[in-house]
């Protein structure tokens, strides 16, 4: 997925704001996260638990990015009405003032959603207002986890990596004082071997503490010839949210590819769920689209469909 690089493609209809160009930064970050002291307190629902047995569904809106650069309250009154219990917000939402964000939270809470995850780039990882503004807009939303979508495209080698795991890091430190966890989302590229069989992803698992969250994207760890159930199972409690993207061998524009709605393709939704659920840690899930042969919207309800059949054939 493509959203920490394209920022401009989705913005809110709340309130107008300016707009900044997300660029990953190239140059080394000091390894201390520093935030505005104004930060306000986690809310209460946002630090805690979830229920036992209990896995919301949700939409990682760069989904039905379109629609809401269109109509960002009617987006998520219509995601809600389809049944999702927590969504997702991609990039963009760090143009965000707060104000902004409590307009936002307001209508979430009316509509009885949930963030429990915002995607990022890098920027929400540095020190100072970078990282405070993040910390703020989390808080405000409710989330608990700020997750980065994509390295930097400096980050090269083995070495690269684990400077950038070194500053990710001392992210995940200064945002626990916060109640917050850092975390990172796999591409097809981090399954790609670095030195001989260590994998990029291994050294994002091996250089980051137990908390730092390992988001997994389903479709794009298949396509990339990894296994994902084994991958669960290495990591045991890391695993706390996962994009449930499917993927079929075959070209986008036939209706392959990332085009398959959930459970059309070749992953193995069964044994990825119950590994995510015994071992992985899973808190909640969440059902992404990069496009398929229905409109945003009606691919979102569709893909819902099939998981609430998924679910109750299990």
């Amino acid at each position: 997925m493509l959203e920490s690089m394209n920022a401009k493609d989705s913005a809110s209809t709340l309130l107008p704001i300016s707009r900044r160009n997300f660029v990953a930064l190239a140059g080394a970050v000091p390894a201390a996260l520093l935030a505005p002291e104004a930060a306000p307190a986690p809310s209460a629902d946002a630090a805690a638990a979830l229920p036992p047995g209990k896995y919301p569904i949700g939409l990682e809106l760069y989904s039905v990015r379109n629609e809401l650069a269109r109509d960002l309250p009617a987006t998520l009154k219509a995601v809600a009405g389809m049944g999702y219990e927590t969504v997702e917000f991609y990039a963009p939402y760090y143009e965000w003032t707060p104000p902004h964000a409590k307009e936002v939270r307001a209508l979430m809470d009316d509509l009885g959603l949930r963030c429990h995850s915002t995607h990022n780039s890098f920027e929400s990882f540095t020190p100072g207002s970078g990282a405070g503004h993040a910390i703020e807009l989390n808080q405000i939303l409710g989330a608990k986890i700020i997750v980065l979508a994509s390295a930097p495209s400096s980050v090269r080698g083995v070495e690269g990596w684990k400077k950038l795991c070194e500053q990710l890091s001392a992210a995940s430190d200064g945002l626990k004082t916060h109640g917050l966890a850092a975390g990172f989302h796999n591409h097809q590229a981090e399954w790609a071997p670095l030195d001989g069989n260590l994998r990029i992803m291994d050294v994002v698992a091996a250089n980051t503490p137990k908390e730092f969250v390992l988001q997994l994207d389903v479709g794009t760890c298949v396509e990339a010839g990894a296994d994902p159930v084994a991958w669960i199972n290495g990591n045991p409690g890391r695993i706390r949210t996962l994009h449930l993207k499917d993927w079929a061998p075959g070209d986008a524009s036939q209706g392959k590819s990332y085009s398959v709605l959930f459970g059309e393709g070749v992953c193995p939704w069964k044994e990825i769920l119950a590994a995510a659920e015994a071992t992985g840690g899973a808190e909640y899930y969440l059902i992404e689209q990069e496009g398929s042969r229905y409109s945003e919207l009606e691919t979102a309800r569709r893909c819902l469909k099939s998981w609430k059949t998924m679910r109750q054939s299990a």
